[in-house]
């Protein structure tokens, strides 16, 4: 990424917000960005260090050499394919911020449609009750576990992952957002870990349900920079999904329930393994925005 200069003194051209935004919008939409309006915005209110909405008040300010110097390096690590999430350490989830690092998935809209079902689910069935037992398994960032918390305000959650560089996010999500006292995390391979027995009244996750034969067909900015562990389920996607049900579905407290994020691709086929587990009985799948399937959902017999 080069930035011109004025044909009629060799001196710099004077660099606005405005001028910026502009130019960069151009430049990432050549490099195939979906977003790249908003992938320009956010990176100039990060070297800014000011909100996104506060740069439409300042179009005609200039910016100085020395953002331009940060925001032209971390232009051309987007153009690349590197996500913005994680050029500027964090992302927006459920109205909370939330640090991402390459350890960790960056949360997206879909999941927070998990988020909305659960808690509809605990007003209407439970009647929002009190003193919650919460299980998010896989929790990476910690957005499920941080997002329930904030909003179930006296429950008691337990966050696992397999990765304990994950772990160390959601714990920093979890204190930013003043809900870490009513979490534990625990590293753990799905439920395979002595703190995990239960009873649950929720359990929620987003697990790995890319199917291996779909992953090199993901776009680059995720298969090329997002931890592959949190993304593919197996030869067919539900590898984990199953043993994520198996082994939850018998640490339900009665009435309890499950969500599980799946894609359309393994829906199918996830739906079946809830229906052959015998202490569990599934409801009808949850579509998203998009009015493709999304949330699958099962409650203890």
């Amino acid at each position: 990424m080069a930035e011109h200069r004025s044909s009629k003194s060799g001196e710099e051209d004077v660099w606005t917000v405005g001028r910026l935004l502009t130019w960069t919008t151009e430049w990432l939409g050549n490099q195939k960005s979906e977003s790249p309006r908003l992938d320009a915005e956010v990176l100039l209110a990060f070297v800014r260090k000011c909100p996104r909405i506060l740069l439409y008040t300042a179009f005609d300010e200039v910016v100085d050499g020395e953002c331009r110097q940060k925001f032209r390096e971390l232009v051309r690590r987007r153009g690349q394919g590197e996500p913005v999430a994680y050029l500027v350490g964090s992302k927006e989830f459920f109205s909370i911020s939330l640090d991402v690092t390459a350890d960790t998935l960056i949360p997206r809209p879909e999941t927070e449609g998990l988020i909305v079902r659960a808690l509809d689910v605990w007003k209407e069935e439970f009647g929002g009750r009190s003193g919650m037992r919460v299980l998010d398994i896989g929790t990476g960032s910690g957005a499920i576990a941080v997002a329930i918390a904030s909003h179930m305000k006296d429950a008691v959650l337990t966050a696992t992952d397999i990765s304990s560089e994950a772990l160390d996010v959601a714990l920093v999500n979890a204190k930013k957002h003043s809900v870490s006292e009513r979490i534990q995390f625990v590293q753990a391979d799905v439920l395979e870990h002595q703190d995990l027995r239960g009873p649950w009244d929720i359990v929620l996750s987003n697990p790995p349900y890319v199917l291996e034969e779909e992953f090199d067909s993901l776009p680059d900015d995720v298969r090329l920079y997002e931890p592959r562990v949190a993304l593919v389920g197996g030869p067919t996607g539900c590898e984990i999904v199953k043993r994520l049900v198996q082994q939850s579905a018998g640490k339900l407290a009665p009435g309890g329930r499950l969500f599980i994020e799946i894609g359309p691709s393994t829906v199918l086929a996830a739906e079946g393994i809830i229906a052959d587990t015998p202490s569990i009985v599934g409801e009808p799948t949850v579509a998203d925005s998009a009015g493709l399937p999304r949330i699958l959902e099962a409650r203890a017999r």
